[in-house]
């Protein structure tokens, strides 16, 4: 067990040129510091590293099934942070989340019917229904109080009689929200009330900023509502193992859960033997650097709060959870304010691929000093 003294490093700037990193391959050969998809600019846990090595020693990498270590600790884990009893059953192990979120789609209604999701989300939301003749129907968000949230009269006057499926983040791509018990039992009434199957994106799950904020898995709300719900995980985004592509649905519904299986076949592939090492050593034995990096995290995002919402034209909300902040550039007079930062040495999300244009999103999962001169770009820039 790591010893909860021990400090891990989250300073150390590390050069990912030359590492076939979409990130940073984006602005190959441009002075650009990218801050954009969603991954961080931090090695991954000790543990991780270590179990990957002597994996790589052992030298074979065939086909792999789910290690029952694997299913194990992740059963336990669901219990142990929500009290959600998972039958080991109800897993499907996954070559990535964005994976379930088609499989999903394509499992769910028919060609023709409507997937609704709220925006601005994750772009996966929004693509993932076209690509199997779905309809996408949109409803805002809206920002009160400071803060994102539902407007849940214009969320139910969007279902039509073709409407199967309600996409919900939570925490929240790209607004940083962890939706709060009463919303999501608000949510949990008008899906049941028009028998909708809810899909559920918890990827951001262990990554909670704020000590008075405390994620809610949808399906824990109720027998009913588990029992319509999708809920997708990973260790992905947390441990910084994207890349090697490993998350699980959680489907409690044996119908739905049959029907999700039925549109993996033939084209979704098996989790490979690395992606499952490393889900496995990320959930044995890394809640010290874990505890770490979220301490780093919330300094970064105050730094980044702090620092936009100082800026001429740009606005700023606060980030519960996640390593992305929200910026909203509509006020700035910038014309296309994503092309506006890239010239300026910052490459950042445009919110128009979250459906809402005139926002950005900016990835703060990365050292300080990063971070500190990106932020300088941006203010450079704007001050002409």
């Amino acid at each position: 067990m790591t010893d909860s003294r021990t400090l891990f490093d989250f300073s150390t700037v590390i050069d990912r040129h030359n590492t076939a990193s979409l990130k940073w391959d984006k602005y190959k050969g441009r002075d650009i510091l990218p801050l954009w998809v969603a991954d961080m600019d931090f090695k991954s846990p000790p543990a991780v590293l270590k179990a990957l090595k002597d994996r790589v020693e052992h030298g074979i990498f065939g086909y792999a099934v789910t290690p029952q270590a694997l299913i194990d600790i992740t059963v336990s884990m669901l219990f142990e942070q929500y009290g959600w009893q998972v039958h080991p059953d109800w897993l499907i192990w996954l070559p990535g989340l964005v994976t379930g979120l088609n499989v999903t789609c394509r499992a769910v209604g028919n060609p023709g019917d409507d997937v609704m999701t709220a925006i601005p989300v994750y772009p996966p939301f929004l693509s993932a229904p076209l690509h199997f003749q779905r309809n996408v129907v949109t409803v805002p968000l809206e920002y009160r109080d400071e803060k994102w949230g539902f407007d849940f009269e214009k969320l139910e006057k969007a279902i039509t009689p073709k409407t199967r499926l309600f996409m919900l983040c939570n925490p929240h791509n790209p607004v940083g929200r962890v939706f709060t018990r009463d919303e999501l039992i608000q949510i949990a009434a008008i899906c049941e009330k028009h028998d909708l199957i809810v899909c559920a994106d918890e990827i951001h799950c262990r990554m909670i900023l704020d000590a008075d904020k405390c994620h809610i898995p949808f399906a824990v709300l109720g027998k009913e509502l588990q029992d319509r719900t999708i809920t997708l995980m990973a260790p992905s985004k947390t441990y910084n193992i994207a890349g090697l592509g490993c998350s699980f649905a959680v489907i409690s519904n044996a119908d739905i859960r049959r029907r999700f299986v039925q549109a993996m076949a033939g084209i979704v592939p098996r989790v490979n033997v690395l992606a499952n090492t490393a889900a496995l050593a990320a959930y044995q034995d890394t809640s010290q650097w874990l505890k770490q990096l979220l301490n780093c995290l919330r300094d970064n995002r105050d730094r980044v709060f702090s620092a936009v919402s100082q800026m001429k034209g740009l606005s700023i909300c606060h980030a519960e959870a996640t390593y992305l902040s929200w910026i909203d550039a509509r006020e700035s007079g910038l014309e296309d304010p994503a092309v506006f930062f890239e010239n300026a040495g910052v490459g950042l999300s445009d919110g128009a691929e979250f459906g809402c244009p005139g926002f950005l999103r900016l990835n703060f999962g990365c050292p300080s000093a990063t971070l500190d001169e990106a932020l300088r770009r941006m203010k450079s820039a704007l001050m002409g």
